[in-house]
């Protein structure tokens, strides 16, 4: 895989983000009036096509909007991501309606909308203009993603999945063919069933031996274990007023940074190359905290530089 061949496909999300201020998350029974509203365009995957465009990488988005998202296309334009693989479909965009709290953590209600129009068609379709030496990014928010992984992996694409949402039949997915998981600890504790983070780590590797993982821990950084060797960045300490959207900025420096380097396999990056890729984003994620918003927080490369 050399640097100037490689591509990264993200097929994911495009949503848009209602985003209430509140002094604490709305109890059940309870009406309670925001400090403040916004609206921003969002879904993990336009974030974290955003984060790495932003990191300085090529991305390309595949996706699905309905005909009120016309104006997530022009700011994908902005960005300089590739949207000739975005379709528009009759069914709403996706939506979010997102809390956030005066400690700056959120909670978050989904609605899929047009994200789970994908079909099997627009798939091979997409994957049908792409060369085996690309790069496959994946959340859960839209439809057949079993297959994608499936079809991508036929394809020889190096496929980075962050299984979020979780939801009960991801486990029937052929996670076995995913390259790199990315997952915070919540969502490692739903895939394995432990609940600390060398236990999760242990049950990602009993699972799926043959994949790396990329564990974030919020405020207690990031942790790469591959088949022989574990690497651990701290997190930067920050004032956070919202953690929305540090989990995508992660994602996409690190994806960005580890592409600048030569490899057919993960384990073949040497542990300079990690080291940097795990400092970067963190200290991106951290820049994110600091900010309210999805997409509207991530940080300029030249920030972080």
């Amino acid at each position: 895989m050399s640097q100037s061949t490689k591509k990264i496909l993200n097929f994911g999300s495009l949503n848009i983000d209602n985003v209430y201020r509140v002094d604490k998350f709305v109890s059940p029974g309870e009406t309670k009036l925001a400090t403040d509203f916004q609206r921003f365009i969002g879904g993990k995957g336009n974030n974290q096509t955003v984060a790495i465009a932003r990191a300085g990488g090529k991305v390309c988005h595949a996706g699905c909007i309905g005909t009120d998202g016309a104006h997530i296309l022009e700011a994908l334009q902005q960005e300089n991501v590739d949207i000739s693989h975005i379709k528009i479909v009759d069914t709403p965009t996706g939506r979010a309606t997102i809390q956030v709290d005066d400690a700056g953590e959120n909670c978050i209600i989904l609605f899929g909308g047009a994200n789970q129009d994908v079909t099997k068609k627009d798939i091979d379709s997409v994957l049908s203009s792409f060369t085996e030496s690309n790069l496959l990014l994946l959340q859960n928010e839209i439809s057949e993603v079993d297959y994608l992984i499936y079809s991508a992996k036929e394809k020889g694409f190096k496929v980075i999945f962050n299984p979020a949402p979780i939801t009960p039949g991801i486990k029937n997915y052929a996670l076995d063919l995913v390259d790199v998981f990315i997952v915070n600890q919540v969502e490692g504790q739903m895939l394995t069933g432990a609940i600390s983070t060398e236990d999760i780590l242990q049950g990602m590797r009993k699972l799926y031996p043959n994949c790396v993982v990329i564990l974030t821990l919020g405020q207690g950084g990031a942790i790469y274990q591959g088949r022989t060797r574990r690497i651990r960045q701290d997190a930067f300490k920050v004032h956070a007023v919202d953690s929305t959207g540090a989990g995508d900025t992660f994602l996409g420096y690190f994806i960005t940074e580890i592409l600048k380097h030569d490899f057919n396999t993960f384990s073949d990056l040497k542990d300079e190359a990690l080291k940097n890729a795990l400092e970067k984003a963190c200290f991106a994620a951290s820049k994110c905290v600091t900010r309210l918003g999805a997409a509207s927080s991530i940080p300029s490369v030249s920030e972080i530089n």
